[in-house]
């Protein structure tokens, strides 16, 4: 299938197809017109890296799943290197929660300083 038509598939613009490819995600063969030409697999691929992308992983951060996919696997979570971004990413996540609290007791604090018998939700 041409770019178009996996674009079309996958909702992802050709632009980001061809920033995928520029990254090593991605790979076309291409036709003697010059075309490039992808396959089913590369739906595969491509529908994984979006819906990592949607989640919060970086392009870099799909590499593995993508390498675990392209290794035959049934997804791409199932290798070990995936396994590590995903416990990275929820180390991460973790932390941003952890900063995120801090933050919301230090504004309820300032809040309940600044008026003493505002109620403060949660």
């Amino acid at each position: 299938m041409r770019i178009g038509e996996l674009a079309e598939r996958t909702g992802v613009s050709t632009r980001s197809l061809r920033y995928y490819e520029q990254h090593g995600l991605l790979s076309a063969r291409r036709g003697t017109n010059g075309y490039r030409d992808y396959s089913e697999d590369d739906v595969r691929l491509v529908s994984e890296i979006r819906a990592l992308l949607q989640i919060g992983f970086t392009l870099a951060e799909t590499r593995p799943f993508v390498d675990c996919l392209r290794r035959g696997h049934s997804t791409g979570g199932s290798c070990a290197e995936s396994v590590e971004v995903y416990e990275r990413k929820l180390d991460e996540i973790d932390q941003e929660i952890r900063v995120l609290l801090a933050r919301r007791a230090e504004v309820a604090a300032q809040l309940a300083q600044s008026c003493p018998g505002c109620f403060v939700r949660g």
